[in-house]
């Protein structure tokens, strides 16, 4: 009890209010501070670690090792990740360039194995010559016979002249066709176009092979016929000279040397038809 009546509180602090409440109050602040300083320190390493992972991570994938061969001595190599990703994104970018200029680019082969694929040239086949038609009163048989001795005095070298005495002759002899033996059957044996009866004359000239004109085989073939003629009548002194009917008596000696001479005017109209002037 105090001086004053009044009781002491048993649980009231043994020493004085003011000094009980500053002593308080400085504890609580120590603590408080300990607790920031606590709680900053943590937070600090708890930023650090994170820091560290992020950079662990960083660095693995930068220096994550490739193994690969190596192209000649067999000893491994290493790549980095971001070196290989860095080269197969320039290879994927060179072959995407390729396939543009490939694609842009038509690719035309020298010998295509489709011949379907190569443009066609349309194959214009060469006219053939136009066959004269026949003059003169003959036939088509009788002007094929006459184109035969004209083509062939042509790739002797026989001049003009030449020619037309050849026809005129052909025309006599045996009114141009070539006309088989009746008297040597095996001049029948060949293509001809008829049949006479003068011993065994033959062919378009009526030649006979017992005189030395030549096989009978080939003397019923115009084409060899007409250069038998043609070959004699060459032999003949100044035949370019002579009258028509003169220079084919000098090659046949017939029994009628002038008839020959009546065909001169039908035998020109048929060369200059067949070979016209200036071809």
């Amino acid at each position: 009890m105090r001086d004053d009546g009044t009781l002491d509180d048993p649980y009231a602090p043994s020493g004085p209010t003011a000094e009980t409440e500053e002593g308080t109050s400085a504890e609580r602040t120590t603590a408080a501070s300990r607790l920031r300083a606590y709680a900053r320190d943590l937070s600090a390493r708890r930023r650090a670690q994170v820091a560290l992972a992020t950079g662990v991570v960083c660095c693995l994938g930068l220096t994550a090792a490739v193994q690969v061969r190596s192209d000649a001595g067999g000893q491994p190599r290493e790549k980095t990740a971001g070196v290989e990703l860095a080269e197969r994104a320039e290879q994927q970018a060179a072959s995407r360039a390729l396939d543009r200029a490939a694609s842009a680019t038509p690719s035309v082969s020298a010998t295509p194995a489709d011949p379907d694929a190569t443009p066609r040239t349309r194959k214009v086949a060469p006219a053939k010559p136009t066959r004269p038609a026949p003059v003169a009163g003959l036939d088509r048989t009788q002007m094929e016979n006459a184109e035969a001795i004209v083509r062939t005095g042509r790739k002797m070298g026989i001049p003009r002249r030449g020619l037309v005495i050849a026809v005129a002759t052909a025309m006599q002899e045996s009114n141009l066709y070539n006309v088989a033996s009746g008297v040597l059957p095996e001049s029948q044996d060949y293509p001809h176009q008829g049949v006479g009866w003068d011993h065994d004359s033959v062919g378009l000239f009526q030649q006979r092979s017992s005189s030395g004109w030549g096989p009978v085989g080939r003397l019923m073939d115009p084409e060899f016929a007409t250069r038998q003629f043609l070959t004699a009548l060459e032999q003949v002194p100044g035949w370019q000279q002579m009258r028509l009917t003169d220079a084919a008596q000098a090659v046949q000696v017939s029994a009628y040397p002038e008839y020959y001479q009546q065909h001169e005017w039908r035998a020109t109209r048929v060369v200059d038809a067949i070979a016209p002037t200036g071809r």
